[in-house]
């Protein structure tokens, strides 16, 4: 934990005076030259002629009495008798401190006071003493921690250094620990140090040399008495009126509180919060000043608050109407005009402009429109500034598979063609079994936040080992998204779709099936409701997901009746800090006609990296008589795996074994015996916008024509 640093002022309380009549006394010249108004004194200037001059010969007549000593005079010492004791303490075997660090004395006994302390060793080289009382501050642990966090000695321990180094990093220390006694509130405490090293020998050096590694400190702490909050002044903050309890019930620090210097910064921070959220759009909070009185062991905390008024929203101003006007940016607002200004709404209104992508530069400023009067609040209009983005992508790919062949995909977009916020997206693919071409129209934000309208058109041809076919498509839908900014526990969509098919089943050493043209008219449905904590990578929480697209289809002359639908749960559930498990389970049916009525693209198939790992692209299932899938009336999907986070790359890989199943059956009730297995394990690379997934798997009970390894790579996890 970081020591947080503010800029909080502390202020002793004491004062000092000069006596006025006693600086009159004092000359002019005295304070512009001291010492050459004191040379210009006749003491300055009279010699001296209080004693004899030093450098005088003595001529024998002088004032001395005592008779000279004899020549012969001569005095004998008598050797004393050698002590054990001391020799044996002189010895090269006696402790002696590093000749680069002072010790002091330290008595060969402990006193009451001193038997008294509780020592806790917070690293191999420190052991911090401090008397029992302190051991049962409730903020002893962090404080300790703390001290860790930020001590030379041990963030520095792997240096190269010498024990004069470690003598000033030991300095630093106790002015370290002397600055979070006095974030406790401990403003008389002490701190005080002793170092030990080995004797002389026994150190960890080349011949027994000690080593800066060998010294081991004590710090000892006297903290003193910890001081209280005694008077609080919150400046202007009691002239808000009905809102004062509101408001004072944020700044969570009350007289006769213990003082901490960190719960000041962040109750602060909280009073602040609380003024944005409670409609005072323009409040001031100063920094805050705490005056120190060691007479009554007490801090007395000033915090300048200018409330400035309170104010209700009026209308969002755009500074480019024509490109997203102010009408469209109060519609994706999560707040009406009249509505109580929230600090909040405004930075909500800020990610969701951001989030469209079309703008570069953006500031949101409130903008006072009618001044509070007579009780009643303000009114603020936000002023929203910025600048236009690129607007315009062009993209493309190119890839191969062992099973697809070759693929090229391109596309060009303009993200606001139709203002705002109206995309035309243009694309093509050309591959071995798909060809493509497309365009998309799409509104987001329609008549709301994170509402879209769309309508795409597009022909294509598919050549799969299930199918071919030649399709013209339509389709207009309305959603209602979960986004990364704000994932919704309720998500829909409602569509219309219109197709136009020529398809038969697939081929087998040049045989060919029938083709067939099928009309499909549909309006598919979505429902999904989500409990979990994360859109991309979920480590808590379930998501069910409904889907059900009533068809009518007509072939040959034949019109059909049904549904296709399926229900989806998803469900995480973290055993440890570093392992979730995640489970799968996934039903499907088509109701209502024959399967030889369906078109073979609107059958139900499996298989693949979002269906069954270990098998090919809608591998899974019957087959006809060429061999090729040909899609069934059910569907039954099974996955489980544990994401276990490991230690590499600080974290960011995890190791994922899992196991799938899945059965596609012609009944329109699934079949579990027809259950396909497969397994195998997967990498993810956790990055800021979701974890990138890697899979290896096999088929556990592989048929004929199934490869061994299937390989899978894709953004987000499995599921």
């Amino acid at each position: 934990m970081a020591l947080v640093l503010s800029s909080l002022t502390i202020n002793p309380a004491f004062a000092q005076s000069a006596d006025a009549e006693l600086e009159d006394l004092i000359p002019d010249a005295a304070v512009a030259d001291p010492e050459g108004w004191a040379m210009e004194t006749e003491a300055a200037q009279t010699p001296d002629d209080s004693g004899p001059d030093p450098d005088t010969p003595l001529d024998g007549e002088g004032e001395f009495t005592l008779p000279w000593p004899d020549d012969d005079f001569d005095v004998a010492f008598e050797p004393l008798e050698e002590d054990p004791e001391l020799t044996e303490a002189l010895s090269r075997r006696a402790p002696r401190p590093a000749a680069d660090i002072a010790l002091p004395e330290m008595a060969e006994e402990e006193s009451e006071e001193e038997a008294e302390r509780v020592s806790n060793e917070v690293s191999k080289r420190i052991t911090l003493r401090y008397p029992s009382s302190f051991a049962e501050f409730e903020n002893i642990d962090e404080f300790e921690q703390r001290f860790r966090d930020l001590s030379d000695i041990i963030l520095l321990a792997d240096k190269d250094d010498n024990l004069a180094q470690l003598a000033n990093r030991a300095k630093a220390d106790m002015e370290l620990l002397q600055t979070l006694l006095s974030v406790y509130g401990y403003y008389d405490g002490s701190v005080t140090q002793r170092v030990q090293t080995p004797r002389e020998g026994e150190g960890s050096g080349e011949n027994g040399t000690i080593q800066a590694s060998d010294a081991r400190f004590t710090f000892t702490i006297d903290p003193g008495p910890r001081y209280k909050f005694g008077a609080i002044d919150l400046g202007e903050l009691g002239a808000v009126g009905a809102d004062y309890d509101t408001l004072r019930s944020a700044f969570e620090i009350d007289t006769g509180d213990y003082i901490n210097e960190d719960t000041i910064v962040f109750e602060r921070i909280d009073l602040d919060v609380a003024l944005g959220e409670n409609g005072y759009a323009f409040a001031e909070v100063g920094a805050p000043e705490l005056t120190i009185d060691h007479a009554r062991d007490e801090g007395d905390l000033a915090l300048p608050v200018t409330p400035g008024g309170k104010y209700v929203f009026g209308s969002v101003v755009s500074t480019l109407p024509k490109f997203l006007s102010g009408k469209h940016l109060a519609e994706i607002s999560r707040f009406d005009a009249g509505d109580v200004y929230k600090e909040s709404d405004v930075e909500d209104l800020r990610r969701a402009i951001l989030a469209t992508g079309l703008v570069s530069t953006l500031s949101i400023e409130p903008r006072e429109v009618q001044a509070p009067a007579n009780g009643e609040p303000g009114v603020v209009e936000l002023d929203v500034d910025m600048t236009e983005g690129p607007l315009r992508t062009i993209a493309g790919s190119l890839g191969y598979a062992s099973t697809d062949g070759f693929r090229a995909e391109a596309s060009w977009e303009h993200r606001n063609f139709f203002p705002p916020e109206g995309m035309l997206r243009v694309r093509a693919i050309a591959g071995t079994q798909e060809q493509l071409l497309g365009a998309t129209v799409r509104r987001n934000n329609w008549h709301g936040r994170d509402k879209v309208i769309s309508l795409d058109v597009f022909a294509n041809t598919i050549d799969r080992d299930a199918y071919e076919a030649r399709t013209l498509s339509a389709i207009a839908k309305y959603e209602r998204l979960s986004t990364l900014i704000f994932q919704k526990e309720l998500s829909y969509s409602i569509g219309l779709e219109l197709v136009a098919t020529q398809e038969r089943e697939g081929t087998l050493d040049g045989q060919v099936g029938p083709r067939e043209t099928y009309f499909v008219a549909a309006l598919p449905g979505r429902v999904l409701l989500d409990q979990s904590d994360d859109l991309l990578d979920p480590t808590n929480g379930w998501r069910l997901e409904g889907w059900v697209s009533p068809e009518v289809s007509r072939n040959n002359g034949t019109q059909s009746l049904y549904a296709r639908s399926y229900v989806e749960g998803r469900y995480y559930q973290p055993v440890s800090d570093s392992i979730v498990l995640a489970a799968r389970a996934k039903v499907g049916t088509i109701q209502g006609t024959a399967l030889d009525h369906i078109a073979p693209s609107r059958r139900l198939y499996a298989g693949g990296g979002g269906s069954v790992r270990g098998y090919g692209y809608q591998q899974i299932g019957p087959k006809d008589s060429l061999g090729d899938p040909s899609g069934g009336r059910s569907l039954t999907e099974l996955s489980m795996e544990a994401r276990v986070r490991t230690g590499f790359m600080d974290g960011a890989i995890s190791v994922v074994p899992f196991v799938d199943a899945g059965a596609v059956d012609t009944t329109t009730t699934p079949r579990l015996r027809d259950l396909q297995f497969g397994a195998g394990i997967g990498i993810r690379y956790h990055t800021n916008f979701g974890p990138l997934r890697v899979d290896l798997a096999t088929p556990i009970n592989r048929r004929p024509g199934d490869s061994r390894i299937a390989v899978y790579v894709a953004l987000g996890q499995a599921f």
